[in-house]
């Protein structure tokens, strides 16, 4: 597990006012709390903090400088604008080499399924208990020839030595099922538009050809020798 370092800058202006100053000046707002020590403001470098969360994942291990001194701190929560996706402030958690400490871990799925199948990932994390300086970044799930009911457990989850499994053993995490037929769509389709009110339109050929008790005129009998004028002049 990497370990990211990052320098750190004491805040003691609080207040919407001063975040938005420091978000301009390029930095995060942030708090550092954890084994019964004071919460600590400070602030950190926005760019290099993105790095570490696109790098080592949220649960990546920080070494956090302040004013000299050095801190072990996990990420525990990071609030973010949903339209910029800036990072508008985030809780540090203090942690100590040796410790445990709880964590949601992303599930990645690897392989391919048996064909004619689909797959679902049902949890998208799973809870363990890891050692603080060896948290996995991912638990990856194999599906390789997985059959339509397959499906991997939570129990079924290879996790690294010294990594206690927190989620349900029996929690499903990924489902393997048998994909649908087109017949089946079609079905599915047909049912949700009958529920949403919409009518199919009618073909064009049944738009276009001649209905139930139509008449359709006979065509000319062209044996007979007899001309349409001919025929008005007799009648």
């Amino acid at each position: 597990m990497a370990d990211f370092r990052l320098v750190a800058e004491a805040r003691t202006e609080f207040g919407k006012g001063s975040a938005r100053r420091t978000r301009r000046a390029g930095r995060v707002p942030a708090v550092l709390y954890g084994h019964g020590q004071d919460v600590v403001h400070l602030s950190l470098p926005a760019l290099e903090f993105a790095a570490v969360l696109r790098n080592g994942g949220s649960n990546a291990l920080l070494t956090i400088v302040l004013d000299g001194k050095e801190q072990l701190a996990l990420t525990k929560a990071v609030q973010r604008d949903p339209l910029t996706r800036v990072h508008e402030h985030v809780d540090l958690l203090v942690v100590r080499r040796g410790e445990k400490v709880t964590v949601d871990i992303p599930v990645h799925v690897t392989g391919d399924a048996a064909p004619e199948t689909l797959v679902s990932v049902e949890l998208n994390t799973v809870s363990v208990e890891a050692p603080a300086t060896s948290i996995p970044e991912t638990v990856e799930v194999d599906v390789t020839g997985r059959e339509a009911g397959q499906g991997v457990h939570a129990s079924e989850l290879s996790l690294p030595s010294g990594v206690t499994l927190l989620t349900d053993p029996e929690a499903l995490v990924v489902n393997v099922m048998a994909a649908p037929t087109a017949e089946a769509l079609e079905a599915e389709l047909a049912e949700a538009e009958a529920e949403a009110g919409i009518e199919r339109e009618e073909s064009v050929e049944a738009e276009e050809g001649a209905g139930e008790g139509d008449v359709v005129p006979e065509p000319l009998d062209q044996g007979s020798g007899e001309s349409m004028e001919s025929a008005e002049k007799s009648g």
